[in-house]
């Protein structure tokens, strides 16, 4: 195999990898706000995310340095992408809109 396709490859395997572990954070923390057990949602969560990332990273990275950079890579883009996507309304009312910030 091409090494820049290999490289190519484990960088959207950690894309995906970060995605399914932002998100799913990200969705446990929603479904803990509304449990009677939110202690053991976010536990076994952790632990199912963190299985199948590390068993993603061992299996993409197959003892190569280079793919596990290139696949960590992709998992902190994935994380930046999902805080973005998910990042609450700023709800701060004492904060001026941009343009009222200087005399005209």
């Amino acid at each position: 195999m091409n090494e820049t396709l290999a490289l190519v490859l484990a960088w959207i395997a950690g894309a995906l990898l970060g995605a399914f572990f932002f998100g799913g954070l990200w969705w446990t923390l929603g479904k803990s706000l509304a449990s009677a057990r939110p202690a053991l949602w976010v536990f076994g969560s952790l632990l199912l995310r963190l299985g199948v990332t590390m068993a993603g990273f061992y299996l993409v990275a197959g003892g190569d340095w280079r793919r596990m950079l290139s696949c960590l890579v992709g998992f902190v883009m994935a994380r930046q992408l999902v805080a973005r996507l998910t990042r609450w309304p700023e709800k701060d009312p004492t904060r001026q809109p941009q343009e009222a910030r200087h005399a005209p």
